[in-house]
């Protein structure tokens, strides 16, 4: 028998301890990857979740259950006083024709029945300038409903961007996110999704990280 197999020569075999310290680094480095992993997916969902409250709100400010402005209000006035011939603060339910195809509208010959029968009926043949908005105003909202642009949006950012300085900071998206969502995040949480979303890395959201945000919804 040789005697190298015993005295720790080429048949020998060292202890495997580095072999599994090399082995407890990987899967300790793994885990770290893994959590990192669950981090950015939870940043992720939260980012989501600020872009889906303010798409919302859009749609509250510029969709069809919204209100009307002033200025589309002050338009529906224009048009009101030009039809209200006498000046009585009425326009006549025979007038509503003549009125709708100044505006743009070409209502069918069934349409333009069933509003006159509602003028009729509701509203004795007449109409106030209240009931005027309440007929029109939803053909108004369903024209321009999904019609946002860049006006619109920076309506919609200065809504947050509560001081004016054209930047949302920490504090007011925590306030988006209250009114919004109506869940209120931890301070890191909160630090985390406008990390994400602050392109530039300068702790603010401006308004054209903010068009980004939207943009990827």
């Amino acid at each position: 028998m040789s005697g190298r197999g015993l005295k720790g020569g080429p048949d020998s075999r060292p202890p495997a301890a580095s072999s599994k310290t090399s082995s407890a680094k990987g899967s300790g480095e793994e885990e770290e990857e893994e959590e990192e992993g669950r981090r950015r997916t939870k940043r992720l969902s939260h980012s989501s979740a600020v872009a889906a409250a303010y798409v919302a709100y859009l749609n509250k400010l510029f969709g069809q259950d919204r209100e009307l402005m002033p200025q589309e209000l002050a338009e529906l006035q224009e048009i009101f006083k030009e039809f209200d011939y006498d000046a009585d603060g009425f326009i006549h339910y025979k007038d509503i024709a003549d009125c709708m195809r100044t505006m743009g509208y070409m209502p069918t010959e069934m349409e333009l029945i069933e509003i006159i029968q509602q003028i009729k009926m509701k509203w004795g043949g007449h109409v106030d300038f209240e009931d005027f908005c309440n007929l029109m105003g939803p053909r108004m909202l369903a024209e321009t409903a999904h019609m946002v642009g860049l006006k619109e949006l920076r309506s919609a950012f200065k809504q947050f961007d509560s001081d004016g300085d054209g930047k949302i900071t920490l504090d007011e998206l925590k306030e988006a996110m209250k009114g919004l969502l109506g869940e209120k995040l931890k301070k890191g949480e909160l630090e985390e999704i406008l990390s994400d979303i602050d392109i530039n890395k300068d702790g603010t959201i401006d308004f054209d990280e903010f068009v980004m945000m939207l943009s990827s919804q």
